[in-house]
Protein backbone atom coordinates (compact mmCIF):
# COMPACT_ATOMS: atom_id res chain seq x y z
CA UNK A 1 0.00 0.00 0.00
CA UNK A 2 2.80 2.40 0.83
CA UNK A 3 4.53 1.98 -2.53
CA UNK A 4 1.35 2.61 -4.54
CA UNK A 5 -0.66 5.56 -3.26
CA UNK A 6 -3.43 4.77 -5.71
CA UNK A 7 -4.16 1.56 -3.81
CA UNK A 8 -4.17 3.20 -0.41
CA UNK A 9 -6.69 5.74 -1.68
CA UNK A 10 -8.94 2.95 -2.89
CA UNK A 11 -8.68 1.13 0.46
CA UNK A 12 -9.39 4.34 2.36
CA UNK A 13 -12.47 4.91 0.19
CA UNK A 14 -13.77 1.41 0.98
CA UNK A 15 -12.98 1.87 4.68
CA UNK A 16 -15.11 5.00 4.74
CA UNK A 17 -17.93 3.35 2.80
CA UNK A 18 -17.99 0.20 4.94
CA UNK A 19 -17.24 1.93 8.26
CA UNK A 20 -20.86 2.77 8.88
CA UNK A 21 -21.80 -0.94 8.91
CA UNK A 22 -19.49 -1.93 11.81
CA UNK A 23 -18.06 -4.90 9.95
CA UNK A 24 -15.43 -6.87 11.83
CA UNK A 25 -12.99 -9.35 10.33
CA UNK A 26 -12.63 -12.60 12.24
CA UNK A 27 -10.40 -15.31 10.80
CA UNK A 28 -12.16 -18.66 10.47
CA UNK A 29 -10.67 -21.51 12.47
CA UNK A 30 -10.09 -24.83 10.79
CA UNK A 31 -13.38 -26.67 11.20
CA UNK A 32 -12.69 -29.80 9.17
CA UNK A 33 -11.08 -31.65 12.05
CA UNK A 34 -13.65 -30.34 14.48
CA UNK A 35 -16.49 -31.80 12.42
CA UNK A 36 -14.86 -35.24 12.55
CA UNK A 37 -14.27 -34.95 16.29
CA UNK A 38 -17.89 -33.92 16.87
CA UNK A 39 -19.14 -36.81 14.73
CA UNK A 40 -17.05 -39.35 16.63
CA UNK A 41 -18.22 -37.91 19.94
CA UNK A 42 -21.89 -38.04 18.89
CA UNK A 43 -21.99 -41.58 17.44
CA UNK A 44 -22.72 -44.08 20.21
CA UNK A 45 -20.38 -47.07 20.56
CA UNK A 46 -23.27 -49.48 19.87
CA UNK A 47 -23.97 -47.86 16.48
CA UNK A 48 -20.30 -48.06 15.51
CA UNK A 49 -20.18 -51.77 16.32
CA UNK A 50 -23.49 -52.33 14.50
CA UNK A 51 -22.06 -50.70 11.35
CA UNK A 52 -18.95 -52.87 11.59
CA UNK A 53 -21.09 -56.01 11.85
CA UNK A 54 -23.02 -55.02 8.71
CA UNK A 55 -19.83 -54.42 6.73
CA UNK A 56 -17.66 -57.28 7.94
CA UNK A 57 -18.66 -60.75 6.77
CA UNK A 58 -19.50 -63.26 9.49
CA UNK A 59 -16.69 -65.63 10.43
CA UNK A 60 -18.80 -68.67 9.66
CA UNK A 61 -19.49 -67.50 6.09
CA UNK A 62 -19.82 -70.50 3.81
CA UNK A 63 -16.77 -70.93 1.64
CA UNK A 64 -18.80 -71.81 -1.45
CA UNK A 65 -20.94 -68.67 -1.46
CA UNK A 66 -20.42 -66.60 -4.61
CA UNK A 67 -20.36 -62.82 -4.74
CA UNK A 68 -21.32 -61.16 -8.03
CA UNK A 69 -19.68 -58.11 -9.53
CA UNK A 70 -21.03 -56.12 -12.47
CA UNK A 71 -18.75 -53.43 -13.93
CA UNK A 72 -18.92 -50.87 -16.71
CA UNK A 73 -16.59 -48.11 -17.83
CA UNK A 74 -17.07 -45.28 -20.29
CA UNK A 75 -15.00 -42.47 -21.71
CA UNK A 76 -15.78 -39.42 -23.85
CA UNK A 77 -14.46 -35.90 -24.46
CA UNK A 78 -15.75 -34.68 -21.10
CA UNK A 79 -14.04 -37.38 -19.04
CA UNK A 80 -14.22 -40.99 -18.01
CA UNK A 81 -16.15 -42.85 -15.37
CA UNK A 82 -16.66 -46.32 -14.01
CA UNK A 83 -19.63 -47.96 -12.38
CA UNK A 84 -19.92 -51.17 -10.46
CA UNK A 85 -22.40 -53.17 -8.46
CA UNK A 86 -21.43 -55.85 -5.98
CA UNK A 87 -24.01 -58.36 -4.76
CA UNK A 88 -23.22 -60.48 -1.72
CA UNK A 89 -24.58 -64.04 -1.33
CA UNK A 90 -27.54 -62.72 0.70
CA UNK A 91 -28.61 -60.57 -2.26
CA UNK A 92 -27.63 -57.20 -0.80
CA UNK A 93 -26.33 -54.72 -3.37
CA UNK A 94 -23.58 -52.13 -3.09
CA UNK A 95 -23.33 -49.68 -5.98
CA UNK A 96 -20.40 -47.40 -6.78
CA UNK A 97 -19.94 -44.63 -9.33
CA UNK A 98 -16.37 -43.51 -9.91
CA UNK A 99 -15.19 -40.46 -11.84
CA UNK A 100 -11.76 -40.96 -13.35
CA UNK A 101 -9.72 -37.78 -13.09
CA UNK A 102 -7.43 -38.61 -16.00
CA UNK A 103 -7.81 -39.08 -19.74
CA UNK A 104 -8.53 -42.65 -20.67
CA UNK A 105 -9.96 -44.77 -23.43
CA UNK A 106 -13.11 -46.86 -23.09
CA UNK A 107 -11.04 -50.00 -22.59
CA UNK A 108 -8.96 -48.35 -19.85
CA UNK A 109 -12.17 -47.19 -18.14
CA UNK A 110 -13.51 -50.76 -18.34
CA UNK A 111 -10.34 -52.07 -16.69
CA UNK A 112 -10.48 -49.34 -14.01
CA UNK A 113 -14.04 -50.40 -13.17
CA UNK A 114 -12.98 -54.05 -12.90
CA UNK A 115 -9.92 -53.27 -10.77
CA UNK A 116 -11.97 -51.10 -8.41
CA UNK A 117 -14.59 -53.84 -8.13
CA UNK A 118 -11.98 -56.49 -7.38
CA UNK A 119 -10.42 -54.33 -4.66
CA UNK A 120 -13.76 -53.55 -3.04
CA UNK A 121 -14.93 -57.17 -3.16
CA UNK A 122 -11.65 -58.27 -1.58
CA UNK A 123 -12.03 -55.66 1.18
CA UNK A 124 -15.59 -56.80 1.82
CA UNK A 125 -14.34 -60.33 2.45
CA UNK A 126 -15.53 -62.09 -0.69
CA UNK A 127 -13.84 -65.47 -1.20
CA UNK A 128 -15.54 -66.53 -4.43
CA UNK A 129 -16.26 -63.91 -7.04
CA UNK A 130 -18.02 -63.93 -10.37
CA UNK A 131 -17.26 -60.73 -12.29
CA UNK A 132 -19.45 -59.70 -15.22
CA UNK A 133 -18.01 -57.23 -17.73
CA UNK A 134 -19.55 -55.96 -20.95
CA UNK A 135 -16.16 -55.40 -22.57
CA UNK A 136 -15.28 -58.31 -24.81
CA UNK A 137 -11.66 -57.13 -24.90
CA UNK A 138 -11.27 -57.19 -21.11
CA UNK A 139 -13.01 -60.56 -20.72
CA UNK A 140 -10.98 -62.20 -23.50
CA UNK A 141 -7.65 -60.75 -22.34
CA UNK A 142 -8.22 -62.10 -18.84
CA UNK A 143 -9.34 -65.45 -20.26
CA UNK A 144 -6.20 -65.53 -22.41
CA UNK A 145 -7.77 -65.73 -25.85
CA UNK A 146 -6.73 -62.13 -26.68
CA UNK A 147 -3.23 -60.73 -26.27
CA UNK A 148 -2.59 -57.40 -24.57
CA UNK A 149 -0.66 -55.64 -27.34
CA UNK A 150 -0.56 -52.16 -25.81
CA UNK A 151 1.69 -51.49 -22.78
CA UNK A 152 -1.18 -49.92 -20.83
CA UNK A 153 -3.46 -52.87 -21.52
CA UNK A 154 -0.71 -55.27 -20.47
CA UNK A 155 -0.29 -53.32 -17.22
CA UNK A 156 -4.04 -53.38 -16.54
CA UNK A 157 -4.17 -57.10 -17.31
CA UNK A 158 -1.28 -57.81 -14.92
CA UNK A 159 -2.96 -55.81 -12.14
CA UNK A 160 -6.23 -57.67 -12.67
CA UNK A 161 -4.47 -61.04 -12.53
CA UNK A 162 -2.73 -60.10 -9.27
CA UNK A 163 -5.99 -58.94 -7.67
CA UNK A 164 -7.78 -62.11 -8.82
CA UNK A 165 -5.31 -64.24 -6.85
CA UNK A 166 -6.76 -62.77 -3.62
CA UNK A 167 -9.89 -64.89 -4.12
CA UNK A 168 -10.32 -68.64 -3.76
CA UNK A 169 -12.15 -68.57 -7.09
CA UNK A 170 -12.57 -65.65 -9.44
CA UNK A 171 -14.21 -65.85 -12.86
CA UNK A 172 -14.62 -63.03 -15.34
CA UNK A 173 -17.53 -63.44 -17.73
CA UNK A 174 -18.50 -61.39 -20.74
CA UNK A 175 -22.14 -60.25 -20.83
CA UNK A 176 -24.11 -58.20 -23.33
CA UNK A 177 -24.36 -54.48 -22.68
CA UNK A 178 -28.12 -54.82 -22.46
CA UNK A 179 -27.70 -57.25 -19.52
CA UNK A 180 -25.36 -54.92 -17.65
CA UNK A 181 -27.44 -52.38 -15.78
Amino acid sequence: MLSKPKLSGRIAKWAIELGEHAIEYKPRPAIKCQVLADFIAEVPQEKEEECKREIEPPVDQRKDEVWKLFTDGASNDEGASAGLKITNPKGQHITYAIRLEFKSTNNEAEYEALLAGLRIARNLGARNLEAHVDSMLVANQIEGSYDAKDDKMASYLAQAKVLMTAFATCKVKHIKRSENK
